[in-house]
């Protein structure tokens, strides 16, 4: 009851797999193009698809770094979750000025926001809801890169005691991690998780993605 439009989907789904669809380009030249998304279920169906807006500046001069709205539409081409991240540091050396996304779902009103907490050793993160407050933390391993395995990061509850899903990078082989920036991500949480969370987890892993898995040798 009471659903953003779209939503509906994620509403029994308890998991999401994101795939980055590769441009010929980027892989042949190495040069960042938009990154264009399929959000699928377990069953590997099409659920939404994501296409992220930015500048060639910020795709090549600032890449894990960079600012981006990424727009996630249903297969009906209807907009129905907006991922805003604006430009801010990315170095535990500035705790003042970390990571933060904003959720909308639709698009114009607030679902959530992902906030990067600083740690001397672990990436983490908490995911509030509209009114900022705490629901749910992500904590990342120490390191983050694969050597040939996946890498999962943790969704756990506000006392970070008790893990309750996990946001994991496939690994891809070596060919894709290697020689292209293919990402494959799979988002494991409750079923019964708010759908607005969930859009919001959605957000997360592309903020992870960027963070951490952004280089051409990720993976390795």
């Amino acid at each position: 009851y009471n659903l953003p439009p779209g939503l509906e989907y994620l509403n029994q789904l308890d998991r999401i797999i994101i795939h980055q669809q590769v441009e010929l380009l980027e892989a042949i030249l190495g040069t960042e193009t938009t990154s264009k998304y399929e959000i699928k279920n377990h069953l590997g169906q099409r659920v939404y698809f994501a296409v992220e807006e930015n500048g060639c500046f910020d795709r090549n001069l600032c890449s894990p770094i960079r600012s981006f709205t990424i727009r996630i539409a249903d297969n009906m081409g209807r907009e129905v979750i907006t991922v805003n991240r604006p430009l801010r540091c990315n170095s535990c050396w500035f705790p003042c000025f970390l990571q933060e996304l904003e959720v909308q779902s639709p698009p114009g009103t607030i679902a959530g926001y992902v906030v990067q907490n600083w740690d001397p050793f672990l990436p983490k993160f908490t995911i509030q809801n509209e009114s900022k407050e705490d629901v749910l933390k992500i904590i990342g391993p120490y390191a983050t890169c694969g050597c040939f395995d996946d890498v999962d990061f943790e969704v756990k509850a506000l006392n970070e005691m008790s893990t309750i899903g996990k946001i994991s990078k496939y690994w891809s082989g070596f060919v894709n991690n290697v020689f292209t920036n293919t990402a494959n991500f799979g988002i494991q949480v409750p079923v019964d998780l708010d759908v607005r969370i969930k859009a919001v987890m959605i957000g997360a892993c592309f903020l992870i993605d960027l963070m951490f898995f952004e280089n051409s040798l990720d993976g390795l």
